[in-house]
């Protein structure tokens, strides 16, 4: 299923130029085989198939898989039928389709397959053909996938102002292209001709057709719809280019576009499956999670290098930033990542971004506007607000990441991109109905940023006494740091929040990192007893959350952890969730003041800002697919070093308590 598409046939007798739907009765065995009745519903693959797709069995929901024998063996068009197979065999032939997954630095997974024939394939009316059509022109999916689309607008050029001819950079094609293009000149009437090359060819093969007078060719390598951008009309279309210039409202080769027999006979004729959960699913489903991809290939494909990243963290950063031509080097300081991003930036020419993705503690003062000064775009990279199961301090990389081209979140000195989000985003409804959903099941499954094992103590009961939880924080993060203001530390806070709220009854709890022994921070147990009625220690942040009236904090992730559970935030330092109408801010930030329901907020803050990495097929996912991995223990990889980690940090709590009990 990797590489380009090479079932053009397949297509064409999906597909029709004509109005009329065509009708679908492929055959579904190899020519030659013989297939007598059978109830044996099950079906098997080739292994290097499976090992290549593991979710492929989820496209055949009907059969059962089994690792070889089966009734049915599912294969893809062009591969031979394996000579050892039995005659009674059922072939079930599969092809990539036009609407193909692009691929992050080699891995790559298919979420629509064609499939001829397909068992039982459904007549599809022409309404809901047509709200797909609508669908695939509004998140531009479809065609050769990765290549970049910066649209017309992008390339400086008029919308739908000129006459497109395609060129197959292909000999063998050339009388068909010349054909074409002799169309198009005749069509043109004294609008602009361009010659663009078709988006699946080969980025080896050089162009045939050379501009007659009066046509120009655009140089490059573009997406089809970046394309169809600026096509009033399309020539030398390819069955795949007519069937998007179709939903794009295009004509082609003289054809008026009429997507909906098209991609009523086409979606008869595809399968959907979601290759994280490794399950069937509908067309609109795999169409968004394709345009999240494409996304991710725009977003990835100027990030040239990486600096601050620590040797555990590599691999999966490796991952966030890849894209259809690879992924991005490591720079040991940041001289060195300016030298090589400004040599790519050399290399990418004129009007292409190239940028540098650094860890937002690796940033020295002016690395932004020397980053600028060069050219170059700055990236900063921070952990995400679903994290893992387990501790960075523990060298578990992390699946979700606040990336940001403006700023950084957790500094309001400065403006970030999720301060942007927040104050300009428009959050229509389906979009708040998803931040529900996701919301109720971060709660109703227990989720934090870290998801650590433990049981919670059961808080005793206080009668006339209001229950303060204080999450305790690490003193040297840049969060307390930049957006502590005044209160910079733990005991601090807590002597702040005793003396607000004399007569509470307040419940401490310390930061994971700082009861594992790592990190700045810890509080002596004699300073803790005048301000604290009870050290809750080695609990999970989610079951204490559910016995505690109000949550007091700096900035701790628990307080957005907490304004998801209904429960009341009162923030002392300056963090993102402050100032939107939710929290009592006792230092309220600047910029802020726009007033946001709570699943503005989630929406904000764990879909449209942060970017996820499936910890177990290293690809792009939404946070849904974060939540179901949170299930599986064993989607969650511990580097070997950990177990060191985790011995000096057994070390260093156990001299704590030895301390706080010689003082």
């Amino acid at each position: 299923m990797v590489g380009s598409y090479r079932s053009a046939t397949l297509l064409a007798k999906t597909v029709s130029h004509g109005a009329g739907v065509v009708p679908f009765r492929i055959c579904l065995r190899e020519p030659g085989l013989s297939a007598p009745p059978s109830t044996d519903t099950t079906i098997s693959f080739l292994p290097e198939a499976l090992r290549a797709a593991p979710h492929l069995p989820a496209f055949w929901p009907e059969y059962r898989a089994v690792a070889a024998g089966g009734a049915a063996l599912g294969l893809e068009e062009g591969r031979a039928v394996p000579a050892a197979t039995a005659a009674h065999v059922k072939i079930l032939r599969y092809a990539p389709g036009p609407f193909r997954a692009p691929a992050f630095g080699g891995r790559q997974a298919a979420v629509t397959l064609l499939l001829p024939g397909g068992p039982a394939a459904r007549p599809v009316p022409l309404p809901e053909a047509e709200a797909a059509a609508a669908l695939v022109a509004e998140l531009r999916i479809g065609g050769e996938p990765g290549l970049p689309d910066p649209g017309a607008k992008g390339l400086r050029r008029p919308c739908r102002d000129a006459v497109l001819v395609l060129d197959p950079c292909d000999a063998a094609a050339l009388p068909r292209a010349r054909a074409a293009l002799a169309a198009a000149m005749e069509a043109a009437r004294g609008r602009p001709v361009i010659l663009a090359r078709d988006p699946a060819a080969p980025a080896s093969q050089l162009p045939v057709l050379v501009p007659p007078a009066g046509a120009t060719r655009l140089e490059g390598r573009f997406s089809a719809w970046t394309l169809l951008d600026l096509a009033a009309e399309l020539f030398g279309a390819t069955e795949e280019m007519a069937l998007l210039a179709a939903a794009a409202g295009v004509r082609a080769d003289g054809h008026a576009p009429a997507p909906g027999p098209r991609f009523a006979a086409l979606l008869a004729a595809t399968r959907c499956a979601d290759p994280f959960l490794r399950r069937p699913c509908g067309f609109a489903e795999a169409a968004r999670l394709l345009a999240l991809w494409n996304r991710a290939q725009a977003e990835n494909r100027p990030v040239a290098v990486c600096l601050g990243m620590s040797w555990w963290k590599r691999e999966r950063v490796a991952a966030l930033f890849a894209h259809r031509d690879g992924q991005p080097g490591f720079a040991g300081s940041p001289a060195a990542a300016l030298r090589l991003a400004g040599a790519r930036l050399r290399q990418a020419g004129e009007g292409r971004e190239v940028a540098i993705a650094a860890w937002a503690r690796a940033v020295p003062p002016g690395y932004r506007e020397a980053c600028a000064a060069a050219g170059l775009r700055l990236l900063t990279v921070e952990d995400g607000f679903v994290r893992s199961r387990g501790l960075g301090a523990r060298f578990l990389p992390g699946a979700s990441y606040a990336v940001d081209g403006e700023g950084i979140y957790y500094d309001p000195a400065t403006p970030s991109a999720l301060e942007r989000i927040l104050a300009e985003a428009e959050f229509p409804p389906a979009l708040l109905a998803r931040a529900a959903a996701l919301r109720q099941a971060i709660v109703g499954r227990g989720v934090t940023k870290y998801n650590l094992s433990g049981t919670a103590p059961v808080i005793p009961p206080t009668p006339s006494r209001a229950r303060l939880l204080v999450p305790g924080q690490v003193e040297d993060d840049a969060s307390v740091r930049l957006g502590g203001g005044a209160i910079q530390g733990n005991l601090a806070l807590l002597r702040a929040v005793r003396a607000a709220h004399p007569d509470a009854y307040i419940l401490y709890k310390p930061h994971p990192d700082l009861e594992a022994g790592f990190r700045k921070g810890h509080v002596a147990a004699s300073a803790l007893a005048s301000v604290a009625d009870q050290v809750v220690a080695q609990a999970p942040i989610a079951g204490l959350l559910g016995q505690v009236d109000a949550v007091h904090t700096l900035t701790s992730l628990s307080g957005f952890e907490a304004l998801l559970r209904g429960i009341p935030v009162v923030t002392w330092g300056r963090p993102f969730y402050a100032g939107w109408g939710l929290t009592e801010d006792r230092n309220p930030p600047p910029r802020r003041g726009r007033r946001l329901e709570l699943d503005a907020l989630v929406a904000a803050t764990l879909i449209l800002f942060p970017r996820q990495v499936d910890p177990v097929t290293e690809l792009p996912c939404p946070p849904e697919v974060i939540l179901e991995r949170l299930g599986d223990p064993a989607a969650w990889r511990t580097p070997r070093r950990s177990l060191y980690r985790g011995a000096e940090g057994w070390v260093r709590s156990q001299v704590a308590r030895v301390r706080d009990w010689v003082g």
